[in-house]
């Protein structure tokens, strides 16, 4: 018998991953996403690009941590995910915002900062969407790991996007920042858990706490061998 193509961890995550955007479909259509739709769907998309980017960056420091291999296995598709979230937060921006007018939109990237770094974020996800297909891993070597480090400067700077396009000061912690600001400081967390000196402690610390899931899974088999 033929061992599932997909855990049901897996297929939560794609259900959960697409549940967002069918609902904001649902909303939209029937008129119910607020007195300025077009806006809610700028906000809504990017801030579940943001979320679904930051859990595919959190799956290889969880892993390491907590021992959870299921975790790597959901890494690329919360990252493609993101991904097309962001497309989508661009559709939006270009077409129901701006009409896809390049002289509007050019305008309003010189005026407003945090366009530019989207729309720098969104070519990075880019890059990292079309080099995530096999055809590219074999053809690139060990230079696809390089370039996929990428994604750590795509965390960062949507995080200063993040920042600059929601109404208040920042820097100053004023004004309407919560989102960005756990934003940012889960992203902090997550690359500073990549350090080695750090990750290493850690880990060292939290081994005699938690279960070594491959004897487990070794424990599992030979019982039902016997």
């Amino acid at each position: 018998m033929k061992r599932p193509r997909f855990t049901l961890f897996q297929i939560l995550v794609h259900l959960g991953s697409w549940i967002p955007l069918l609902v904001l479909v649902e909303k939209y259509f029937t008129n119910n996403l607020t007195v300025n739709p077009i806006q809610a769907l700028e906000i809504r998309t990017g801030d579940t690009a943001i979320i679904l980017l930051i859990l595919s960056l959190a799956c290889t420091p969880l892993n390491m941590l907590f021992r959870v291999p299921q975790l790597i296995k959901v890494r690329r598709p919360l990252g493609l995910y993101a991904y097309l979230y962001a497309s989508v937060h661009l559709l939006v921006f270009t077409g129901l915002d701006y009409g896809f007018d390049p002289g509007l939109i050019f305008q309003t990237i010189t005026e407003k900062p945090f366009v530019y770094l989207g729309l720098t974020t969104f070519l990075i996800l880019s890059v990292l969407a079309l080099t995530s297909l096999r055809s590219w891993v074999v053809r690139l070597g060990k230079k696809w790991k390089v370039l996929h480090r990428l994604v750590y400067l795509a965390n960062v700077i949507v995080v200063f996007h993040f920042a600059l396009s929601v109404k208040g000061d920042f820097f100053r912690l004023q004004g309407d920042i919560i989102r960005p600001l756990l934003a940012s400081i889960a992203i902090a967390v997550l690359l500073s858990l990549r350090i080695p000196a750090v990750r290493r402690k850690l880990t060292g610390q939290l081994s005699p706490l938690l279960p070594d899931f491959k004897k487990l899974a070794f424990h599992k088999k030979a019982s039902l061998s016997e």
